[in-house]
């Protein structure tokens, strides 16, 4: 692994006096240490205050692309819960849902597709986030009623009569039937990085020297390169991430006792990439030792690690890419549909948006679905295969 030294901001950053300071008490910190501390440490961590989305933030997502986004998945949840009995209580649980816009999108389906019986649907939403500038921004998305307390463990009405609860952790989530969904949330899991060498494998930790942050390589086998990487490992650098894991079995194992649907859509790879690890600012790529706290840190997702960790406790379908899973859902139709009675202006915006998210170089091929299911559903699916797989 290149050893390479950056120079950091000459303002002020106190992150980044702290990391310093805990990597001269402590010694040098892994990847997963840096990214955790970086993007969620209470004061200063990225999500943590600000709006990072749009235009304006440092990255767009899809579902503030088009409209369509959000609807497809609104429509593929309802037609798999539908298929197994639309089984009630039922809980929406988005894991980092940003600004609200994909849940907003997929309450607006549900509304419509059960308007004639929708006294009789008994559904919550439920928000894992752990920034409370970014709970506020999904109230008011969501919301008629805003409040300027704290969010975690409150619960408000939503615009569709649907209540909304906000939580820190999935832990803290009611125990229900759930369609679990994580759209642009496994890439900010921590990662730990390993490089091989002559003498073996050897973790990418972080050092600071002289105020600045490098990449350096352990000098003996760390505790992660012992328990993380697969003897059979053909490629010479890999991120894992072990959290990513812990969370994948917390979610089957509810979907296993209470039952339940998961959608995972992120960009990635099928276990082929090897160093993905990067930042954004402003749109542009970054260096991710520089301006700690001040962009995105981000990794392209391992589905075949997300794949082969939930196969034997969960149905795993998938994963396929973007543009196959929007138009088998039929975005092509539907974005026809919108065109027939849109302004000229939003027609242009409709083409944009849908060639942003189908083109293959752009979102289409990179971002990848996954969908899990319990396994008592298997045979039933081999009848009834998942839409848009």
């Amino acid at each position: 692994m290149r050893k390479a030294s950056f120079c950091n901001s000459p303002k002020e950053n106190k992150l980044l006096d702290f990391l310093c300071a805990k990597i001269e008490a402590t010694g040098p910190i892994s990847v997963a240490d840096y990214m955790k501390e970086v993007l969620t440490v209470p004061q200063s961590g990225y999500y943590m205050s600000r709006d990072v989305f749009g235009s304006s933030g440092d990255f767009i997502t899809s579902p503030e692309v088009s409209q369509v986004f959000g609807e497809l998945i609104g429509i593929w949840f309802y037609n798999e819960w539908c298929k197994i009995g639309f089984p009630q209580p039922l809980q929406l649980v988005e894991f980092g849902p940003g600004r609200g816009t994909l849940t907003d999108d997929i309450l607006r389906v549900f509304s419509k597709l059960t308007s004639k019986h929708k006294s009789n649907l008994n559904l919550s939403v439920h928000f894992i986030e752990v920034s409370p500038h970014l709970c506020h921004i999904q109230m008011s998305k969501l919301c008629s009623e805003h409040v300027k307390e704290e969010l975690h463990g409150k619960t408000l009405t939503t615009k569709y009569g649907f209540p909304i609860t906000w939580h820190p952790h999935l832990v803290n989530v009611p125990e229900a039937f759930s369609l679990f969904l994580a759209h642009e949330f496994f890439d900010a899991m921590p990662i730990h990085k390993f490089q091989k060498t002559s003498d073996g494998w050897r973790e990418i930790l972080i050092d600071c020297k002289e105020g600045e942050l490098q990449f350096i390589l352990s000098r003996n086998p760390t505790a992660a390169t012992k328990f993380l990487i697969d003897k059979n490992e053909k490629r010479d650098h890999v991120e894992i991430s072990p959290t990513s894991g812990i969370l994948l079995d917390e979610i089957t194992k509810r979907m296993k006792e209470d039952g339940g649907i998961t959608l995972i859509a992120d960009y990635g790879h099928l276990g082929t990439k090897t160093d993905t690890f990067r930042s954004f600012k402003k749109h542009q790529l970054h260096n991710p030792l520089k301006n700690a706290g001040e962009a995105d840190l981000t990794a392209d997702v391992d589905f075949q690690f997300l794949s082969k960790h939930a196969k034997e406790k969960a149905v795993v379908v998938g994963p396929v890419n973007q543009a196959s899973f929007l138009k088998n859902m039929g975005i092509e139709i539907r974005i026809q549909e919108l065109m027939q009675r849109a302004t000229k202006e939003n027609q242009e915006s409709l083409k944009t948006g849908y060639d942003m998210l189908t083109n293959s170089n752009q979102m289409g091929e990179r971002y990848k679905f996954l969908a899990l299911f319990p396994l008592v559903l298997k045979e039933f699916l081999c009848k009834f295969p998942p839409s848009g797989f």
